[in-house]
């Protein structure tokens, strides 16, 4: 059974929290990648996070972009992400989400400031649950990036264009 986390999450919640456990959170995130943690770390050292809007004590961030086509996370051990970990939970954040191993000193600040790291899974996990059967058709030196035939089952998808419209206008 899933852990219900709802934002902000207090220090107590963060605590109880172990590596394997399952959780669903609920509420306000904060989503950022590579481009903007690095802005919001020179907020945090310029003392203007405050204009913001959100208390960062309690917050969750999500390593991901937004865009009308949905979430989807990104790895957090890229340098600018992975380095904002640390400064980010001295300031208050309690959860990252994101994808990948984290480097052995960004686990040992995350238990420091109480944190947490949580995995989501990438769609092509969900995906890969979905695809039955697959066979190379042609190129096979090309390896995963030859012509495959797959057989899928229940795929979701969300059509981007049609009818001369894109949901990117």
């Amino acid at each position: 059974m899933a852990i219900q986390l709802t934002t902000p999450i207090s220090e107590a919640a963060a605590e109880a929290l172990q590596v394997g456990d399952t959780v669903e959170i609920s509420g306000y995130i904060l989503c950022g990648r590579d481009a903007v943690l690095p802005k919001v770390l020179k907020m945090i050292e310029d003392g203007t996070a405050g204009e913001l809007g959100v208390d960062l004590r309690g917050q969750v961030i999500f390593h991901t972009a937004v865009s009308p086509a949905g979430v989807g996370p990104t790895s957090s051990n890229k340098l600018e992400i992975e380095s904002s970990i640390s400064p980010l939970s001295a300031a208050g954040i309690k959860l990252h989400l994101g994808k990948g191993a984290l480097h052995q000193e960004t686990i040992e600040a995350l238990d420091k400031y109480n944190a947490v790291y949580a995995v989501i899974p990438p769609v092509t996990a969900l995906l890969e649950a979905k695809t039955t059967e697959r066979k190379v058709l042609a190129f096979p030196e090309l390896g995963m990036e030859a012509l495959h035939l797959i057989k899928v089952d229940k795929y979701p998808a969300i059509i981007g264009a049609a009818h001369g419209r894109s949901i990117y206008d």
